[in-house]
């Protein structure tokens, strides 16, 4: 069975790289080797590995990794900490729109 890696490296700048592979040790030798000069984390050389996740679909992966790179860099880091609740806690709306923030009778449709 064929495995995909979302992964999470913590750059030399400290910032976070998300990206998705099938390989997680060949990529992680290729960000430190600097294989691809026009990528992000080249001049930002050591990466260290911080976080990675497991898929058996393709698709699922990409779509997760996709999903990473939209969060925010504290919400990142509640991942990697494996703080579960405090990422459930950045996850949640704060609009004041939100159902959650509404009066009771305020979400009925006339």
């Amino acid at each position: 069975m064929k495995f995909y890696y979302v992964y999470i490296l913590c750059c030399s700048d400290s910032s976070l790289y998300v990206g998705v592979t099938s390989d997680i040790e060949r990529r992680l030798m290729e960000h430190n080797a600097g294989k691809y000069p026009e990528a992000y984390t080249h001049s930002r050389r050591p990466v260290d590995l911080v976080f990675f996740q497991e898929f058996t679909e393709p698709n699922q992966a990409i779509e997760f990794e996709k999903k990473l790179k939209k969060w925010s860099r504290v919400k990142k880091q509640a991942l990697i900490d494996g703080n579960f609740d405090r990422l459930q806690n950045l996850s949640e709306c704060r609009n004041a729109t939100h159902h959650k923030y509404k009066p009771d009778g305020e979400d009925s449709i006339e």
